[in-house]
């Protein structure tokens, strides 16, 4: 009989290319959900085991749980758990009336007066134990992702028209605003209804960044931080705290607000400054073959396992905004 034990069950030489490094990455270090979605975006995997794999984290209230969002541990459900799920679900093409539903129904039950999401939860209890969470203001930065998202879809709910009205106003009104906030912004701005408002809003907002100082434009230069040196094993998963984009409150590259060629954002930056950005992304792979995740601002000091859950979900997203400006990841 052959002796099985000794056949590698994994390649002997180092794989090549950011994808196929990205890919062995995932594969050692990912959950099931994020190993799904790569194979879905990367490998011709189908939306359903997708599907299947986040269905796990939802919670009876329409809300997700249990760790979605890695920053956040726990069961019960939060509105960061559910913009991560929403964002799975856009990107699968499962953000369908009948999950949108309970997703809203969650969303009314902690939002503001105004429709308007709190950044961060702090009095929340496990699901299912009848009760609901604490009200707290209203943040740009966690309203906007989703009422983008669910534009995106075509989604029509009641807690939808408020939060459009509040992010539509916070983004109008905002004479200064965080690098988070400005993402948030961005994902509304590029799906809101009313085009020609949301493109004067984006013009506004794209000025606002440059005057203060939200965007790293030259990688190189005297104004960025040096890159984050590469992972010397899977013991130490995070990147440093002074890598450039990934500090909570640091100035972002173009691509962190322009993710596609298509997004209102790209405007907002020349030929050569969006390529320099991607230039540096690209660098930014480390050298087990994952990207560094960023701190969920808001949320407590994250735990090593925290930390090492939140990279796939990075490096995934960084290969999606190179293929998405024509960056080769062979």
């Amino acid at each position: 009989m052959a002796d099985t034990a000794a056949v590698p069950l994994t390649p002997v030489s180092p794989p090549h290319g950011p994808l196929a490094r990205a890919e062995h990455f995932v594969w050692r270090t990912a959950r099931v959900l994020e190993q799904r979605l790569f194979a879905h975006h990367f490998r011709d995997g189908a939306a359903g085991p997708v599907e299947t794999a986040l269905e796990a984290y939802r919670n009876d209230d329409g809300g997700y749980g249990h760790a979605l969002e890695p920053a956040l541990r726990g069961p019960a459900s939060h509105p960061a758990h559910t913009a991560r799920a929403l964002h799975v679900l856009d990107a699968v093409g499962r953000c369908d009336a009948r999950r949108a539903e309970d997703v809203c129904r969650y969303l009314t039950s902690v939002s503001a007066a105004e429709g308007a999401l709190p950044a961060v939860l702090t009095a929340l209890r496990p699901a299912g134990s009848g009760a609901g969470a604490a009200r707290l203001p209203g943040a740009l930065s966690a309203t906007a992702p989703m009422t983008g998202l669910l534009h995106r879809n075509e989604v029509w709910h009641p807690w939808l028209f408020r939060a459009t009205d509040f992010c539509r106003r916070a983004v109008e009104s905002s004479e200064a605003a965080r690098p988070e906030d400005v993402e948030a912004a961005v994902i509304f701005l590029d799906h809101a209804p009313d085009r020609a408002r949301a493109e004067a809003a984006a013009e506004r907002l794209g000025r606002l960044v440059r005057r203060e100082g939200l965007v790293v434009l030259d990688p190189d230069g005297p104004g960025a931080r040096p890159a984050a040196p590469p992972a010397a094993s899977e013991a130490q998963p995070s990147a440093p705290a002074d890598a450039p984009g990934h500090t909570p409150g640091a100035p972002r590259f173009p691509h962190d607000y322009a993710r596609t060629p298509g997004s209102l954002a790209r405007a907002w930056f020349t030929d050569a400054e969006m390529e320099r950005s991607l230039d540096a992304l690209a660098a930014g792979q480390q050298a087990d073959g994952g990207w560094p995740a960023r701190p969920l601002p808001g949320a407590a000091e994250p735990t090593p396992v925290a930390l090492l859950e939140a990279r796939p979900l990075a490096t995934i997203e960084a290969l999606r905004t190179l293929a998405a400006h024509g960056r080769s990841l062979a």
